[in-house]
């Protein structure tokens, strides 16, 4: 069993890595192809059908680039697709997804302080709104809504608070926002795959029967490609967020959220226009800085209405493998080690200097915190030595010896 938790971890990982490195791909390509559509420039030598030119220099090299408006009169028979990445970005989050927030649902998915429900149907749920989410984005796109873009967006944005706010009343602060991060990255990745693609097809399958292309297609998939393009820089926040307590963790988790797409327009924003090669909105600046202060201004609030910290929340119940450790000989030992050399970080009020919120809202104040977080301690504090960081607390072999044998030892 230990074995394979310590396989289980290295899977984690390995998902984790082929989630970033397609996730980079995708995001590079898209804003290439962004920068490169909006700094497309007119000549009076261009074909018919060629809407611009580009010239771009890279690695030693010159290269010419022509967009045609529907298609060439002639398509070669080397086409180059960018779709891949999509889609792998896509399925190696939901392989991650399932791995950290399906597999340990009863600590990263649900919290019976915010909904007292059991895992399988917070997994449930999960899944429900993944699919509800695009099908919904979908309809509205496809309805009469979809011609006018400004509005559709501004609709959009409103079911996109009204989400943030109701996903923090069923999962944890952590899954919460996550799960806003994972409907939009849905609808990203799903109108490439459904939308943006499949019209491609269309257009270059009329192309090699000799019909004219229609533009219908071309116009669909425009409006698709720029919700993805000012969704993207919120999807990347959401997905770091769980990392940080500060964002998840926060009474006002749902706000911090819901501005964070607004920062996501005023950015692209401000590189969309410079690489039209207009005139810089210089405002957006301002306004970023503006809301991200905000933001950190609304993680702080709680120390300002509520100077004497959180209440005590109710302790989760245990799990039959939590109460087995808890029964297991050297759990007494444990608890001394992890009070004495980790709660001074993970604590509800960290008495660590530099540091004012527990790394990642992991608490180990009590016999209850040990033994949900057991796997963790186990992993980083037993058979590695990832925690302390370098050891701060000075914590001897002996005792990490301790914490493996009650783990090891117990089944686990």
């Amino acid at each position: 069993m230990i074995e394979t938790i310590m396989v289980m971890d290295w899977l984690e990982f390995a998902a984790r890595w082929l989630h970033v490195i397609t996730a980079i791909a995708w995001i590079g390509s898209s804003f290439y192809f962004i920068a490169l559509d909006l700094g497309l420039r007119k000549s009076p030598d261009l074909p018919p059908g060629v809407s611009g030119e580009e010239w771009q220099v890279h690695g030693g090299g010159f290269y010419h680039i022509r967009k045609y408006m529907v298609a060439p009169e002639a398509l070669p028979e080397h086409l180059i697709w960018f779709k891949w990445e999509s889609y792998w970005t896509w399925m190696s989050g939901f392989i991650l997804l399932c791995l950290v927030y399906y597999a340990g649902a009863d600590l990263y998915l649900v919290d019976p302080n915010v909904l007292d429900i059991p895992p399988y149907a917070g997994i449930a749920i999960s899944l429900g709104i993944i699919v509800l989410g695009w099908f919904g984005y979908d309809l509205l796109c496809r309805s009469r809504l979809g011609d006018n873009a400004t509005l559709l967006m501004i609709v959009l944005y409103a079911i996109i608070v009204l989400l943030a706010w109701g996903f923090t009343h069923v999962f944890t602060g952590r899954a919460a926002l996550l799960h806003l991060g994972i409907i939009t990255a849905t609808v990203m990745s799903a109108n490439v795959f459904i939308v943006i693609i499949p019209n491609q097809k269309i257009v270059v399958a009329d192309l090699k029967a000799g019909r004219t292309p229609d533009a219908k297609y071309g116009k669909t998939a425009k409006l698709r490609s720029t919700h993805n393009n000012y969704l993207t820089l919120p999807v990347i926040f959401l997905m770091l967020s769980n990392h940080y307590p500060l964002a998840f963790a926060s009474d006002y988790n749902w706000i911090i959220a819901s501005l964070v797409f607004l920062m996501g327009v005023t950015i692209r924003h401000f590189f969309n226009t410079r690489h039209a090669g207009g005139t810089t909105p210089v405002w957006t600046i301002p306004a970023t800085v503006a809301v991200f202060a905000i933001i950190i201004l609304l993680s702080l609030a709680p120390l300002w209405l509520n100077p004497d910290g959180p209440g005590e929340a109710a302790e989760r119940p245990l799990t039959e493998q939590q109460q087995q450790l808890a029964s297991a000989a050297g759990f007494e030992d444990v608890v001394i080690t992890v009070q004495g050399r980790c709660s001074m970080c993970h604590a509800t009020e960290p008495g660590w200097e530099g540091i004012a919120v527990a790394p990642k809202n992991v608490r180990l104040e009590t016999e209850n915190d040990i033994l949900t977080h057991a796997k963790a301690i186990f992993l980083q504090a037993g058979v590695t030595h990832a925690m302390p960081p370098a050891n701060v607390s000075y914590m001897e072999p002996e005792e990490r010896q301790l914490i493996v044998s009650w783990y090891k030892n117990n089944g686990l």
